[in-house]
């Protein structure tokens, strides 16, 4: 039989004490002699994290599709990242992007894994459920991430067959919605399964939880186009009691607050050495070269077209974004921002915080890997409340009460009879820089090619993109990674244009 490497990841998730991941090989057992104890149920449950600290997975690599979108442009010359904003097919088969594909999937062979083996486990039953609900949540959400970064209608992507043990090449399904309603199945069963963060021990932080479920399955259900469905899920969450708007915007990316009342899921990140672990975003969106103090790479940068879209006295924006002439902190400094090497002239000011602390405390000590101790939200409670208010609106309800929520956090006034460009205007400006992921809102809305038919500006006035050629028969979906279709034997597919 095969033989099965499964990783122990030893997860100590304490934000006080800023353990690391560990992860630490296990052997190579065999499924004869593993999945035997609540041990291993722990160990091959914990392996299925394993790929949240690669630096293309929630950090560099994904966010070249979402560094698409008009909020941003490549910091410096890239020309791998250039050529995926400008949806050039050169970058296929490039570094940064063609592991996405493998890595979730990945993922979700470790999730089946615990699913058939778990249950047959004599262990602790609240033990058991939880770790099983966490399979089912990690395989529901890898799923959602490859759906709609590669799947539409012409095609979904493959679904494994959970009791298969072959290694052959699996077909793509045969469209987008297929995927979303296995989607649907697994985090439903995920929340049936998971209990609420506010039962979880500190050490149990990071792990997913019953409105995390129901938080994606909102947000899929939205981009199904099942309205009724994203708003039902977006009030479990609500009426759920457990979660809260923080009182102010720039609160929410701070370490003090990364389990707050506003977190829903957020990639688990810290400093500790030799190199961190985690999310490596905050360190790639710092300063080129970091004023000579870090190693920050010195990408995404904002645009004026994102700056100069925030209403007057909107507090997100300067919580958002730095400009010549702002003032912050860096590492226990005063300074002024200033910059000669970002293209825009502009910084994310959203993750700068772990930065602002003298000694380097909160950074990890490795630049060429660089986490922080400040969790990235992938998706937190403001952008549930947005769904819901997205949903409302494609129902022909009214959708005030939820949007003045969120405006009214960033000091603006209420509205009345809101529609959906002020619905637009508040996803962007509330999550601006983030995974919710701006590009995909303009390709959902059928936005994208007007948009990207128009220049991209920075803080100087000057053109820093010029306008792009987007095709929504092509460019709606991006490319199967080249080494998927090759070792298929053309079994996987290649979106229509790509190649």
């Amino acid at each position: 039989m095969k033989r099965l490497i499964y990783l122990s990841l030893s997860i100590v998730l304490l934000a006080a004490c800023n353990k690391k991941l560990e992860i630490t090989p296990k052997g190579t057992p065999t499924s004869g002699n593993f999945w035997q104890t609540s041990d291993d149920a722990v160990s091959g449950a914990n392996a299925m994290y394993s790929e949240f600290d690669d630096e293309n997975f929630y950090g560099r690599g994904y966010w070249w599709f979402i560094n698409a979108s008009d909020d941003m442009v490549t910091g410096r010359v890239k020309a791998e990242g250039d050529n995926i904003k400008n949806f050039n097919s050169n970058f296929i088969g490039g570094s940064y992007t063609e592991g996405q594909w493998k890595m979730r999937y990945i993922v979700i062979k470790r999730a089946n894994d615990v699913i058939r083996h778990v249950p047959g486990i004599d262990m602790s039953a609240s033990l058991k459920n939880r770790l099983i609900g966490e399979a089912y949540f990690l395989s529901g959400l890898m799923y959602f991430e490859l759906a709609y970064t590669y799947g539409d209608a012409r095609a979904g992507v493959p679904i494994v067959n959970r009791d298969s043990i072959t290694g052959n090449a699996i077909p793509r399904v045969a469209n987008v919605d297929i995927v979303y309603d296995y989607v649907a199945s697994e985090l439903q069963k995920a929340a049936n399964y998971l209990p609420y963060f506010d039962t979880y021990t500190t050490a149990e932080y990071g792990r997913p939880h019953k409105t995390a479920a129901w938080a994606f399955l909102s947000k899929m259900y939205l981009y199904k186009k099942d309205y009724a469905n994203a708003e039902k899920y977006a009030d479990s969450v609500i009426n759920s009691g457990k979660h809260a708007l923080l009182p102010n915007f720039a609160d929410v990316f701070t370490i003090a607050n990364n389990w707050t009342s506003e977190y829903i899921w957020s990639v688990y990140s810290n400093s500790q050495s030799p190199s961190g672990w985690g999310s490596i975003l905050p360190g790639v969106m710092l300063e080129n070269k970091g004023w000579g103090a870090y190693n920050g790479w010195g990408y995404y940068m904002p645009t004026k077209e994102l700056y100069d879209s925030y209403e007057a006295g909107d507090k997100r924006r300067e919580a958002t974004i730095l400009k010549p002439g702002d003032n912050f902190t860096y590492f226990g400094n005063a300074m002024t921002y200033a910059s000669t090497n970002s293209l825009s002239g502009y910084q994310f000011r959203k993750y700068m915080e772990p930065f602002s602390y003298a000694g380097q405390a909160h950074v990890s000590p490795n630049g060429d890997h660089p986490t922080t101790d400040l969790n990235l939200p992938l998706i937190r409670y403001a952008e549930v409340i947005l769904i819901k208010a997205e949903a409302k609106l494609m129902q022909g309800k009214n959708a005030d009460v939820e949007i003045n929520m969120i405006r009214n956090r960033a000091g603006l006034t209420s509205v009345t009879n809101a529609m959906m460009t002020e619905l637009k205007k508040q996803r962007r400006s509330e999550l601006a820089g983030e995974w919710a992921n701006r590009h995909f809102d303009l390709v959902r809305w059928g936005d994208a090619q007007a948009t990207y038919a128009q220049p991209l500006h920075g803080y100087s006035g000057a053109v820093v993109w010029p306008a792009r050629n987007f095709n929504p028969a092509i460019h709606n979906v991006w490319p199967v990674p080249r080494i998927e279709v090759t070792s298929s034997n053309g079994i996987v597919t290649q979106n229509a244009g790509w190649e």
